[in-house]
């Protein structure tokens, strides 16, 4: 058993720091202004956004045992946050989850 787990550690961290490997080879070459690029990052804030929405709205675990309205409350208020923060992600992310703690606890 833990000779596949050992296999499945190497196959993937070949897999993930050979495409970081070639990404870096060939950065310099990508013009961050081209249709391509705007594509491949609509592409990855798009799926970024439909998975934190899956698990806004179909959480599971501990999650799953607070209410919608508290976490749409959370929701609004990191929003705000991070427009107030000048569009930064790691406050609201932070904020967001000592907000859902506090707002939790008290209810």
């Amino acid at each position: 058993m833990s000779v596949n787990i050992l296999f499945a550690i190497i196959v993937t961290s070949l897999a993930t720091y050979s495409s970081r490997f070639f990404g870096v080879l060939t950065s310099e070459k990508i013009d961050e202004n081209s249709k391509i690029y705007r594509w491949f990052n609509c592409l990855a804030y798009s799926t970024l956004s439909a998975l934190i929405s899956r698990v806004l709205i179909f959480p599971n675990g501990i999650l799953e045992e607070t209410s919608y309205f508290i976490r749409l409350i959370v929701i609004f208020t990191s929003i705000l946050i991070f427009y107030l923060t000048k569009k930064n992600l790691v406050y609201p992310t932070i904020f967001s989850a000592i907000i859902l703690c506090i707002i939790n606890t008290l209810t």
